[in-house]
């Protein structure tokens, strides 16, 4: 018998199972994937390390955080300065005055400001009813033609006006040039990957792969007081209530004889025709002394194409409408019943979680479960 069974040796699994471990617990960790990490998983290609389940940028305010992924890896200063590509023409992300210089060719912020006012009276919206009409209002229309609708588009598969105006609650405008995407204090990327950064963390703990636990869910229960389970909190009660809505992604990666492709580590297309949400690649995540990119002869491009989920996919993000909503609340009720399970992470809790929010949530679960 085990303390605690935890199914899935994403980075909630492995943070709860490394408190436990700690407290004394007996652990058992496992997950239906060959590898560990979940959709943090890297792999190394051609001296690259690959982010395999798209682009991880981990960024936090939290200090406790912070430090405690440090514990398992030493993270380089990689800072998320994204381009956007709309039929040629490249703009700076987050919107900044570099991107109002190129648009209209402004050169002072009250300028910029001046412009973005102009274009959001001109648009008369005073109560926006959809996401169109809420990004128009928040940075005017020519941003919102160039920089958001395509893009938006393309990652929902639906229309700006046919989605609510909550998803684009605030867009990050700023009046200086700073090209940073996140506004957090602390940022980077673990050197030789996230799959190491876990693997720190699972040290010393069980961990068996390619082991499914709804298929044998019984069996394995049996094993252990507890069960920590971080998979879709739908498929563990069998969908009885209908299934939660997801966007999928898929990527098509490719090794090219270059040296660099971008020459950054990403950048989205934001017209609707480029079939394609964004090109990642991957070599520009690290850097350093002991890393020259432009040394390494090849380089390794993912794009990445938004999809409708269909069961058996992988699911991405939550749709996080009121219907999934009112749907999700019946779920958790249910949850709530199973005493001997705690549900967690993105898909036990089925929410649009950041990295550091993940290990904070795992941190706060294991505190009070373990001191109980």
């Amino acid at each position: 018998m085990y303390d605690y069974l935890i199914v899935g040796a994403g980075l909630y699994g492995a943070v709860f199972a490394r408190q436990a471990k700690e407290q004394g617990k007996s652990v058992l960790v496992i997950d239906k994937r060959p590898h560990i990490a979940g959709n943090v998983y890297t792999e190394e290609v051609e001296g690259i390390q690959v982010h395999k389940y798209g682009a991880h940028i981990f960024h936090t305010n939290n200090r406790r955080v912070w430090e405690y992924v440090n514990r398992f890896a030493r993270f380089n200063r990689f800072t998320n300065s994204p381009v956007a590509n709309y039929h040629g023409e490249l703009y700076s992300l987050p919107f900044n005055m570099y991107t109002f210089n190129k648009m209209w060719g402004v050169v002072t912020p009250q300028e910029a400001a001046d412009k973005i006012e102009e274009q959001k009276k001109a648009a008369g919206i005073t109560e926006p009813k959809n996401l169109e009409e809420q990004a128009i209002s928040l940075v005017g229309t020519d941003i919102y033609e160039k920089l958001v609708k395509g893009y938006t588009e393309k990652q929902w598969g639906r229309p700006c006006t046919e989605l609510p105006a909550f998803i684009i609650r605030r867009l990050p405008v700023r009046f200086t040039f700073d090209n940073n995407y996140f506004n957090a204090l602390y940022q980077g990327i673990p050197e030789g990957g996230y799959t190491a950064m876990v693997g720190a963390m699972l040290d010393g703990i069980e961990v068996r792969l390619g082991v499914d636990y709804l298929e044998k869910k019984e069996e394995l229960d049996r094993l252990a007081q507890k069960t920590v389970y971080t998979g879709p909190i739908d498929a563990y009660f069998q969908y009885q209530l209908g299934y939660l809505e997801y966007r999928s992604v898929r990527f098509e990666t490719e090794v090219l004889d270059m040296p660099n492709f971008q020459g950054n580590a990403a950048v989205n297309y934001t017209d609707r025709e480029t079939p394609w949400t964004r090109i990642i690649e991957h070599k520009w995540f690290e850097f350093g002394k002991d890393f020259e990119g432009n040394d390494l002869p090849k380089t390794v491009i993912s794009r990445e194409y938004s999809s409708e989920w269909k069961p058996g996919e992988e699911p991405y993000y939550p749709v996080n409408d009121e219907k999934n909503g009112a749907r999700y609340e019946q779920y958790r009720k249910l949850a709530e019943k199973e005493e001997r399970v705690i549900f967690g992470g993105r898909l036990g809790e089925y929410r649009y979680y950041d990295m550091d929010a993940v290990i904070a949530s795992a941190l706060a679960m294991a505190e009070k479960e373990l001191q109980g």
